[in-house]
């Protein structure tokens, strides 16, 4: 699958590229980042390479849709959204997102989780999308409810925090 780019109005959904990397290495550093995304450490621009370069890998398989979250009009990052475990067949994916810590709390994860959305329900025929987040986490909580995400259940993580699992169904 090739990568597409999102026009957000004030953002812009694009590939990762090189000037990003000092970027995401403060954003992995973040104490709040590590603590919700897991699996992930980038300490240094070969890190932030191999992070970018598997990103592009994994719209390349169909196995995810990845956008950097950038300023329009500077391209400046401000974080990842992102659909993953694609099941086109089956019209599935599970959401995903972060926001760089100097930017939270601007509104731009449900700018950038709407517009990601709307193109995996128009483009890819996405009928029922997931999300998951640890339990008080109230950003991510906001973020679900205002993109229209309910509550479904909770689950355990691989780090056993509960995960509250959210679900968004279009027909």
């Amino acid at each position: 699958m090739e990568p597409v780019e999102i026009d957000a109005g004030e953002y812009r959904l694009r590939q990762f590229h090189a000037a990003d990397r000092p970027a995401l290495i403060e954003a992995f550093a973040d104490d709040d980042h590590q603590r919700y995304v897991l699996n992930y450490c980038l300490i240094d621009f070969s890190d932030a390479d191999a992070y970018i370069a598997r990103r592009a890998g994994e719209w390349t398989r169909g196995e995810r849709c990845s956008w950097a979250v950038a300023v329009a009009s500077d391209d400046r990052l401000q974080g990842e959204v992102a659909l993953k475990d694609l099941d086109l067949r089956a019209g599935t994916a599970e959401a995903a997102l972060w926001v760089h810590p100097a930017e939270r709390r601007r509104g731009v994860a449900v700018i950038a989780l709407t517009a990601a959305l709307r193109f995996g329900t128009d483009t890819l025929g996405l009928h029922e999308i997931t999300y998951l987040y640890h339990e008080g986490n109230v950003a991510s909580a906001t973020v679900a409810q205002r993109c229209g995400f309910q509550f479904v259940n909770s689950v355990m993580s691989s780090d056993r925090r509960k995960l509250l699992r959210c679900l968004r169904v279009t027909e």
